[in-house]
């Protein structure tokens, strides 16, 4: 039945797209090809990247002792991050691995250079022994097991020299002591997006909130991790693209300078392998009212007279800053054949996207519009409008009734919005890209805090079922015109916030996530080489 239906919704789909204006036009259906946006860099990503774990350790913690958690006085930090000296009575200390238990078990080598006094504390599920303890090297192993709360290891320095403090501290994962400096990505990362045709780099680049100005606040080689602003440096992510033969998307930060977009286009240039292509995108989601990057840019459209409404005047400056930082990449490269530069707008309102392609001529000097279509099913509190669902209603469904309201009314809602916005962007002669996509079943707006309603839209991401309504999905997004698919997001771990993660933990089995054996599956169909699950 529900099968049938799917089949249903996709012979519609397609129906409507066959007599659209832009199809009778002649505008060719694109091959579609499935890209990937990685997670973020932090001490709780569930995917380990690198063999260096300590790239994403947390920001240091200053302590005092006899003083409460945390309150240390403000550290004493090079320009790399490390502590160059401690006031008397005082210590630091960061965290690591926070994976709920979930660690690769073995040997780990901790290096470091200068002097001074470290030490090695896990919490929680995680049983900790040091082999080894010298200067410069300490070596420990690890055993754990799964925990329903944060498991992690704490890294504290007691004691630095002011003349040879500590700095460049690495913790390298079992077997990789001997060669983390020309291997940095952990094997099976690799492996895992082994033949994905692009990656998204937004959250690797902490580009939501950025307060990135100037190339001289970029994060580089050294930083100490790869967790603050600006997240992992871009030689990182061009070696990263290189190793996998994807093409890397950047996204610009709102706030940076044309110099900084100039010197990152540039090293770009002289390190990515030059048959790779550059997807180039101005910030993330600057219509979004939830990110900084669009009250700063309602600000300066308002400021440059382009409209009185706020969020007209985001999508205005929008257009135009776009369009600008395309020109600067343009002038890096001597043109635009190796790029691909994006417009993004909102998938639930392709008016936004008129706007935008329209202003100042934007869409005549882009090559892709890009939209988010993901499969919504937003729950709050009381149902703040008719696209909401109300938390009381849903907790009472079964998983069942979750997936069938996902199937049968959720995806042609978002048939409906890449259909739209294909016209939309043949009228301009763009390609369509999906910069996100994916399921979106979540609570919000406080929902998110029911513990009922997390476990059943968790047990409905973990449905065989889901696997159903993902390959009606990408079939919906085939028939209709879609070209670049980047999914939402690698692995990550699923809790109140959401279930983003194609897969929850870097050893998870792959055979217990439908979404992600439906998500290979496509792209294997598309003649893409990933891996076989």
């Amino acid at each position: 039945m529900n099968k049938t239906k799917i089949a249903l919704a996709l012979f519609t789909a397609t129906l409507i797209f066959n007599h659209m204006p832009g199809s009778a036009q002649g505008v060719a259906i694109p091959k579609p090809a499935l890209g990937i946006n990685l997670s973020g860099p932090d001490d709780w990503n569930t995917e380990i990247p690198f063999v260096d774990v300590f790239r994403l350790s947390r920001n240091w913690i200053s302590q005092k002792e006899g003083a409460s958690w945390g309150r240390g006085p403000a550290l004493n930090l090079d320009e790399n991050g490390w502590i160059k000296s401690l006031e008397p009575g005082c210590y630091a200390e960061t965290i690591i691995l926070t994976t709920n238990g979930r660690l690769p078990e073995g040997g780990y080598t901790l290096l470091y250079e200068g002097k001074g006094k470290i030490e090695l504390r896990p919490i929680n599920t995680i049983m900790l022994d040091i082999i080894e303890d010298q200067p410069g090297r300490i070596v420990f192993s690890v055993n754990s097991q799964p925990s329903a709360t944060d498991a992690m290891i704490y890294i504290t320095i007691r004691e630095t020299d002011p003349k040879d403090y500590i700095r460049n501290i690495r913790v390298l994962l079992p077997g990789h002591a001997e060669n983390y400096q020309t291997e940095p990505f952990r094997p099976g990362f690799l492996q895992m997006w082994s033949g994905v045709k692009a990656i998204r780099f937004m959250d690797w680049q902490k580009t939501n909130n950025s307060k990135i100005k100037s190339w001289s606040e970029r994060p580089t080689l050294n930083s100490c991790r790869w967790t603050r602003q600006g997240g992992v440096p871009v030689e990182v992510m061009v070696d990263l693209s290189n190793r996998l033969k994807a093409h890397p998307w950047f996204c610009m930060p709102h706030l940076a300078d044309d110099d900084y977009v100039r010197n990152f286009a540039q090293l770009v240039k002289d390190k990515l392998d030059p048959t790779l292509k550059i997807y180039v995108e101005f910030s993330n989601e600057v219509w979004n009212s939830m990110f900084e990057q669009h009250r700063w840019a309602s600000e300066q459209g308002i400021s440059h007279g382009m409209a009185d409404k706020p969020w007209e005047a985001s999508w205005r400056f929008y257009a135009r800053r776009a369009v600008e930082i395309f020109k600067i990449w343009e002038e890096v490269f001597g043109g635009t054949e190796r790029l691909v530069r994006v417009l993004a707008a909102q998938s639930a309102n392709a008016h936004i996207a008129r706007q935008i392609l329209r202003f100042e001529d934007a869409g005549k000097k882009a090559d892709a519009l890009a939209i988010a279509p993901y499969i919504g099913l937003n729950v709050h509190p009381s149902g703040k409008d008719s696209k909401t669902y109300v938390a009381d209603q849903v907790t009472t469904w079964t998983v069942d009734q979750v997936l069938d309201e996902m199937i049968n009314i959720r995806l042609p809602i978002a048939a409906n919005e890449i259909m739209e916005h294909k016209q939309v962007a043949d009228q301009y002669g763009l390609l369509l890209l999906a910069y996100e996509g994916g399921q979106h079943a979540v609570g919000v707006n406080g929902a998110e805090n029911n513990d009922q309603l997390t476990e059943l839209l968790t047990s409905a991401n973990r449905h065989p079922r889901m696997g159903d309504l993902y390959d009606a999905y990408y079939q919906t997004w085939q028939n209709n015109g879609g070209d670049l698919f980047m999914y939402f997001s690698s692995i990550s771990r699923w809790n109140k916030w959401g279930c983003w993660g194609i897969m929850e933990y870097y050893n998870s089995d792959p055979k217990d996530f439908s979404k992600f054996l439906s998500t290979m599956r496509w792209a294997k169909s598309l003649g893409q080489p990933v891996a076989e699950y």
